[in-house]
C-alpha cells in the first residue's frame, strides 16, 4: 500500500481532513512530551527542595522555609509551601475574625486547587482529540464513499474499478483518525494518573505543614494597645 500515492490522489477536502489529524497529532505528542517533562523536573526539584524544608520547619524557620522554597518553584510542592508560608507570615500580623490556621488552611486550600489545575494543563486538549479524531476521520470516509458512489452515478457502471480508489482513501483517512485518537487516550490516561498522584502527595504535604502550624505557630493576639504574641 503505497500511503504517499494514495494522498497525492486524494481531492482537496481530503487532503484537509488529513491535514487536520497531523494538526491534531502534533499537538498532542507536545503536549505529551510537555507535561511528561514536567512531571519529572518537578520530582526531581521537589526531592531537592524537601532535603532542607523539612529541617528548617522542624526549627519554626519559616522566614528561611519561605526564601528556600522560592528558589524552587519548579516544584508544585515548593511553590505551594511559598505561598502558604508567605500568607501565614503576614496573616499572623494582621487581625481576623478567624482563627489564624483557619485562615491559612482556607487559603492553602485554594492553592491547591490551582496547582491542580496547572498540573493538568493540557489534558483537556488530549481528551478532545481522542474523542473527536474517529469522528474528524469517519467524515472523510463519509465523503471519499459519496466521492465513489458519485462516479458509479457518472460512469453508469458498479465495476469495481471505479471506485476502488476512493474507497481505499476514505478507509486511509478512518485509520488515520485511529492512529491519531488511540495515542492521545493512552497518552491522557498516563498524564491523568501522574498528576492524580502528584496531587495526592501535595494534599498529604499539605495537611503535615498545616498541622504544624496548628500546634506550633505562635498567635497574634490583638488588643487595643497593639499586637501582642501568646502561644
Amino acid at each position: 500500500m503505497d500511503i504517499l500515492k494514495i494522498f497525492g490522489e486524494m481531492d482537496g477536502f481530503s487532503r484537509g481532513i488529513v491535514g487536520t489529524l497531523l494538526l491534531m497529532a502534533v499537538a498532542s505528542l507536545s503536549i505529551f512530551m510537555e507535561r511528561l517533562w514536567s512531571y519529572r523536573r518537578a520530582a526531581r526539584v521537589t526531592k531537592i527542595f524537601s532535603a532542607d524544608a523539612g529541617v528548617m520547619l522542624a526549627k519554626n524557620g519559616y522566614n528561611d522555609l519561605l526564601s528556600h522554597a522560592e528558589k524552587h518553584k519548579a516544584s508544585p510542592f515548593a511553590w505551594l509551601v511559598a505561598e502558604t508560608m508567605r500568607f501565614f507570615l503576614q496573616a499572623r500580623m494582621t487581625p481576623g475574625k478567624l482563627p489564624l490556621v483557619e485562615r491559612v488552611r482556607r487559603d492553602c486550600e485554594r492553592k491547591l486547587d490551582a496547582v491542580a489545575s496547572d498540573l493538568k494543563r493540557g489534558h483537556s486538549v488530549l481528551a478532545s482529540v481522542g474523542s473527536v479524531a474517529p469522528f474528524v476521520g469517519l467524515l472523510g470516509t463519509v465523503v471519499g464513499i459519496i466521492a465513489s458512489f458519485q462516479s458509479i452515478a457518472k460512469e453508469g457502471s458498479g465495476g469495481l474499478g471505479v471506485v476502488s480508489a476512493g474507497i481505499s482513501e476514505a478507509l486511509v483517512v478512518t485509520a488515520l483518525g485511529l492512529l491519531v485518537a488511540i495515542p492521545s487516550v493512552l497518552a491522557f490516561n498516563l498524564l491523568t494518573a501522574r498528576a492524580d498522584k502528584i496531587v495526592l502527595e501535595l494534599e498529604r504535604s499539605r495537611g503535615e505543614l498545616l498541622d504544624h502550624l496548628e500546634h506550633t505557630a505562635i498567635e497574634v493576639v490583638w488588643t487595643e494597645g497593639g499586637a501582642s504574641r501568646a502561644a
